[in-house]
């Protein structure tokens, strides 16, 4: 197997996968390879790092509908046949026995957490360049960063498992705290921030990279609310001098715009070795669809909301509306596949989304499987999270409103500056609101308002579809649902681990 393909084609691998469970502990070989055997060649190692890299590609973390379900799960949007139980979490029904999100997400991030300890363990014994052994141990730390800190955020303490799989050792080994997965997770990531490259050439493009490192290290602290870490994470990101926000805001998540200098961290895919379902998702069963109230939080291009600006018109009201709207999201009516979007196509809440999808509005033709990248992290978050994470810290000073207003102000947005003199918590809510806005379709906000405390206002209430009807009421329980239930299954072949509270 070739670099050049290292993202895209599946080599025969030793599948490890890594649940604290025998059941994701199997490590026999799926070929004629041994653990004992394998471990010879740089050859070898990339092809193991690229099993790494892969399980990103399962249907358990980014292909299919999962990764979409974040935005299902907060009052951005909604999922009509509750894919992987996302309308149960949202609905705040879910329990013990649920298996869903929980479920995908504990087994899709061990799957990938024990193929890196298997890369970890492995690669430094091997004989070959020393700079390129160090890069490949480096990648996976990122990786298994990148895991253990989606599991940590959701199950507030998850098994440290940091060797390669083992099942007599680790089928019973108990929650590590929170606390302790952190620290791994910023441990990880400052070695793979000391030794990965700023950037790939050529054929490498699109393996993880200084940048990355340190753009997951501020998000992981900011999700801690260590305001100073996250500061100084994003400014290390700025030092490196080498991203940007990309000139057209619909044109980041284009595939013709592959690599381009926004986009920090993304899945790939590639037609036709490996494809995912994101067309299909968003432009013929629109499972992903936005609610009228994210709609309705699109601010009018004077910088007022719908309540506040006189440009609103009800009997018109997606003009005049902040650019993103329509750069983001599909509305009866819009140009769409060489069409007119009807009520039939949009027939959920009268809305789909734009990003994640190669359909736009010339777009014909039959609704495929694409190859279409998932964005995971890119340039504009980091500039968010340093503004909300300098703003707790000192207030509304000129770089915080530097941060949001070139956002605000990119080519293709072309909105107001935010106004002068906010307080900090004005400033407060205006970064909330860009997060909102800037990164609607992205999963984000999901994670954003159980960052805030506001989740208990935000989900606990009714969401409607463009004409006002109510769809579906939402309830979430403070005392329970900020962290989600260790998938039952485990803790059946693991009495060692302790459930949640409440469930």
């Amino acid at each position: 197997m070739t670099m050049k393909n290292f993202r895209y084609i599946l080599a025969a691998l030793l599948t490890w996968t890594m649940a604290a469970c025998h059941s994701l502990l199997e490590t026999e070989p799926t070929d004629f390879y041994s653990q004992d055997t394998y471990w010879q060649t740089s050859e070898q190692a990339l092809d193991a790092l690229t099993g790494c890299y892969q399980a990103l590609t399962h249907n358990d973390l980014y292909n299919a509908q999962t990764p979409f379900m974040f935005e299902a799960m907060s009052p951005n949007a909604f999922n009509y046949d509750n894919q992987r139980a996302a309308n149960d979490f949202a609905r705040g029904v879910h329990s013990a026995t649920t298996l869903g999100m929980n479920d995908a997400m504990w087994n899709g991030c061990y799957r990938g957490i024990g193929r890196c300890n298997a890369v970890i363990e492995r690669v430094p014994a091997i004989s070959m360049d020393e700079t390129l052994k160090a890069r490949i141990v480096a990648e996976a730390k990122f990786l298994r960063a990148f895991y253990y800190h989606r599991l940590n955020t959701l199950f507030h303490g998850v098994p440290l498992l940091l060797a390669e799989p083992n099942p007599d050792e680790q089928g019973s080994q108990p929650r590590n705290t929170y606390d302790e997965v952190l620290a791994q997770v910023v441990r990880d990531l400052d070695e793979a921030a000391a030794v990965l490259p700023v950037a790939y050439a050529g054929a490498d493009d699109g393996r993880a990279t200084k940048g990355a490192a340190l753009a997951l290290k501020a998000r992981a602290l900011l999700q801690d609310l260590d305001y100073a870490g996250t500061v100084a994470a994003a400014e290390a990101v700025f030092g490196l001098d080498h991203y940007e926000l990309f000139p057209d805001y619909n044109g980041i998540f284009r595939k013709a715009n592959q690599g381009n200098k926004e986009v920090i961290f993304d899945i790939r895919f590639k037609a036709p070795e490996v494809t995912n379902q994101y067309d299909i998702i968003m432009a013929q069963y629109s499972t992903q669809a936005p609610v009228q109230g994210l709609v309705d939080a699109y601010q009018m291009i004077d910088g007022r909301s719908i309540e506040e600006s006189d440009l609103y018109d009800p009997q018109n009201p997606y003009e005049n509306r902040d650019p993103r709207f329509k750069q983001s999201i599909v509305y009866i009516g819009a140009p769409w596949r060489n069409r007119t979007a009807t009520a039939a196509d949009l027939h959920q809440t009268g809305y789909t989304f734009w990003k994640f999808t190669e359909y736009n509005a010339t777009t014909p033709g039959t609704l495929v499987n694409s190859d279409c990248n998932y964005l995971e992290i890119r340039y504009a978050d980091v500039l968010l999270m340093y503004a909300e994470a300098l703003n707790e810290l000192s207030g509304p000073t000129d770089a915080v409103y530097e941060a949001v207003n070139a956002i605000r102000t990119r080519p293709s947005v072309d909105m107001p500056e935010l106004p002068a003199g906010l307080s900090k918590e004005a400033m407060r809510e205006a970064i909330r609101l860009e997060r909102r806005i800037e990164l609607a379709g992205e999963g984000s906000y999901f994670y954003d308002i159980r960052r805030w405390g506001t989740i208990e206002e935000e989900m606990n209430g009714p969401i409607h579809d463009y004409q006002g009807n109510v769809i579906q009421n939402r309830s979430f329980n403070a005392e329970r649902d900020y962290l989600w239930p260790i998938p039952f299954t485990e803790i059946d072949l693991n009495p060692a681990l302790e459930q949640n509270p409440n469930y």
